[in-house]
């Protein structure tokens, strides 16, 4: 094997290993056992584990990245991006089962960047700026586009984890139920909501 091939072949392997295992139960013996090599090849690749999860997870966020603004960048109808964007997520989780479970576990190494709680709030920040616009088309008040932009993002990716294991539902209605709750909610939003029984 060339140098970038046995590179490959250790991400593969440690891939497979971080998804099924996690970060904490995965170990530089096991991802060179796996791989047929000794551990020292697995150091000299990528200084250790941590080498080999922050690239895997580098690169899982950038698919998982372009595929949601390329959902939102492509135009059209709020409703249209909105169901763009559920099946977006869930193309990649579909074809990415592995690349998802290691982004949604909780990040060892120490980082703001690069995350998948970073990722979504990337998503939300353009979100926000549809959103804002569709605000004050219908009148309601462009500052709490912020707190709607969370919202819907944070439904379409806890709806994407609960699919995960789930999948009884095709993905097709899976993302129609999304966007029917979304957007069925959304163009009957109240200009001033309240609680009915607020303390």
């Amino acid at each position: 094997m060339t140098a970038s091939q046995r590179r490959e072949q250790l991400l593969s392997v440690a891939r497979e290993l971080f998804a099924s295992k996690g970060f904490d139960g995965t170990s530089v013996e096991e991802i060179a056992a796996r791989a047929e090599v000794s551990k020292p090849v697995v150091y000299e690749h990528f200084g250790g584990k941590e080498g080999v999860y922050a690239v895997i997870v580098d690169r899982e966020v950038q698919e998982l990245t372009a595929a949601l603004t390329g959902a939102l960048d492509a135009g059209g109808h709020p409703k249209v991006l909105l169901e763009r964007t559920a099946l977006a997520l869930l193309h990649y989780i579909e074809d990415s089962e592995d690349g998802f479970r290691i982004l949604v576990r909780d990040s060892p190494v120490a980082q703001t960047t690069g995350t998948f709680s970073s990722l979504i709030g990337d998503v939300a920040t353009q979100v926000e700026e549809i959103l804002t616009e569709q605000f004050r088309i219908n009148r309601l008040d462009p500052s709490s586009a912020p707190l709607y932009a969370n919202m819907l993002v944070g439904m379409i990716a806890l709806t994407g984890q609960y699919w995960l294991d789930n999948r009884a539902t095709k993905k097709s209605e899976v993302a129609a139920h999304l966007v029917n709750l979304a957007w069925n909610g959304l163009s009957r939003m109240e200009k001033k909501p309240a609680l009915m029984n607020a303390k």
